[in-house]
């Protein structure tokens, strides 16, 4: 598929009559993604879940259902299985371009750029700068040259309609690889102006696919105002990495978050699967994944309803 025909998928997103009925099509396709996906390896169907997890004490060693707890609403869960996920990522890059963020084209782009360089074979960029609308700068690749070269397309202009930038790549570029891994790195500040999405819906949308957000922040351009109906750009960026189980980086080292994210997509990332006990299926439910001693583990911290 062209580029030009992605750019008009995405830009397609702001023109639709009804943001809510997207991300009803979103939850719905839940049924059919790789978080909450239903299999049968036996009789009955289990939910898988992705997390990160890490040894941070003691010698390495490989880590099992046996050092993880995993509690559904309270409620704590038997981990059918437990294994690691080596598999190749598709990573969105998603770049605040709005006219007032506190970065100048060269350090989105340089922020940008590390990720070519330090992706793993099999792993696809797909770049997308976002403003009043939501464009591809360099379609899904794993080109270093040809990203470089298409960066320069990054321009300052328009406002940052953030959410719903979020639900135009969730949609039209990730939603159908359910069965890959995938990841957003939002560079950004935070801030939204002007979406028709709201932020509980677009954080909803990636907790129901199981899609991971990692942010490399820039400087707050809000200095910490408040704006009514529309939570804070820190706060934004904090729900998003920790509502999804990424993280957080600034984005003044930019070789850094990009190692640090590649690095643990590909060796640092397990499938869990459990079936539900004593949980109800048909409202949202609080996830909480925990390691033994020396054992730091992640994981998106709610399910929506399917």
């Amino acid at each position: 598929m062209s580029g030009i025909t992605e750019t008009s998928k995405l830009r397609s997103i702001w023109g639709r009559a009804s943001i809510v009925a997207l991300t009803a099509i979103l939850l719905i396709g839940t049924l059919f993604g790789q978080a909450g996906r239903r299999s049968h390896p036996t009789s009955e169907a289990s939910t898988m879940v992705n997390v990160v997890a890490v040894r941070t004490e003691g010698a390495p060693a490989p880590i099992t259902a046996k050092d993880i707890s995993f509690f559904d609403n309270g409620v704590e869960q038997s981990v059918r299985n437990f294994a690691p996920d080596l598999s190749a990522a598709k990573i969105v890059l998603l770049v605040d371009n709005s006219l007032t963020i506190r970065a100048d084209v060269e350090k989105l782009e340089a922020a940008a750029q590390e990720f070519a360089y330090e992706i793993f074979d099999g792993d696809k960029l797909l770049i997308v700068g976002y403003d009043s609308e939501a464009d591809i700068v360099s379609d899904w690749t794993d080109d270093a040259k040809k990203i470089e070269a298409e960066l320069k397309a990054f321009h300052k202009k328009g406002d940052p309609r953030l959410f719903d930038a979020i639900m135009a790549v969730v949609g039209d570029a990730l939603q159908p690889l359910s069965a890959q891994k995938r990841a957003i790195v939002v560079i950004s500040d935070g801030l939204d102006r002007g979406s028709k999405t709201k932020f509980q819906q677009a954080l909803s949308a990636l907790q129901s696919l199981d899609i991971v957000v990692y942010c490399v922040q820039a400087q707050d351009r809000t200095r910490g105002a408040i704006r009514r109906d529309v939570p804070k750009p820190r706060q934004v960026i904090d729900d998003l990495a920790e509502g999804t189980g990424g993280r957080i980086f600034p984005i003044d080292d930019p070789r850094e978050a990009a190692k640090a994210i590649c690095d643990e997509l590909r060796k640092n990332r397990y499938v869990l699967s459990y079936l539900p006990q004593s949980v109800p299926l048909t409202e949202s439910r609080r996830l909480l994944v925990m390691g033994d001693r020396g054992i730091d583990a992640r994981a998106k911290t709610m399910q929506p309803v399917n």
